[in-house]
């Protein structure tokens, strides 16, 4: 598989909305690995290393998919499973896969906002005739580092239905 170009920060690439924004994504067994993350309050506390980790385990294997996409689930507000696409099986790697039909949107602006993004999601999801949501998963599109340097900070989220 080919590598993807590298992104002009040399880290997180460019994020293009369009293809994400008020779409419906149908995915079958893609292919994640997964990662815990350990928060308080809802705050990521290893986040940074945990990424790092991944990536280093994903770039040795030559695994990185086409299109990079990086999951939150968070199952409490002591933690979260995270999930970063792999274009490969990853031998030792902890792996899942996601099946399911997404509803996704686009937002831009800090984490500050999560409570209101989460709020219009749902809205979104319910002006959508005979849909309800199952779960919500957040598609952090770059680190906070890049998105600084490209002056956007977007976030995908995607609500299974």
């Amino acid at each position: 598989m080919a590598k993807p170009p590298l992104a002009e920060t040399g880290c997180c690439p460019r994020f293009d909305p369009g293809p994400w924004d008020e779409k419906e994504i149908v995915w079958k067994n893609k292919l994640f690995l997964k990662a815990r993350v350990f928060a308080l309050f809802h705050i990521p506390l290893n986040m940074d290393s945990v990424m790092k980790r991944d990536m280093e385990i994903i770039n040795a294997a030559k695994a990185r998919p086409k299109r990079a996409v990086m999951l939150y689930d968070e199952t409490s507000a002591f933690g979260a499973d995270v999930y970063v696409a792999v274009g490969k099986p990853v031998a030792g790697a902890k792996l899942a896969r996601i099946s399911g039909r997404f509803l996704s949107k686009v937002f831009e602006g800090d984490y500050k906002g999560t409570g209101k993004l989460v709020k219009e999601m749902e809205g979104y999801v319910a002006g959508k005739a005979g849909r309800a949501m199952k779960r919500l998963l957040f598609f952090f599109t770059t680190c906070p580092a890049c998105a600084k340097a490209y002056g956007k900070n977007y976030t995908v989220l995607l609500a299974e239905v």
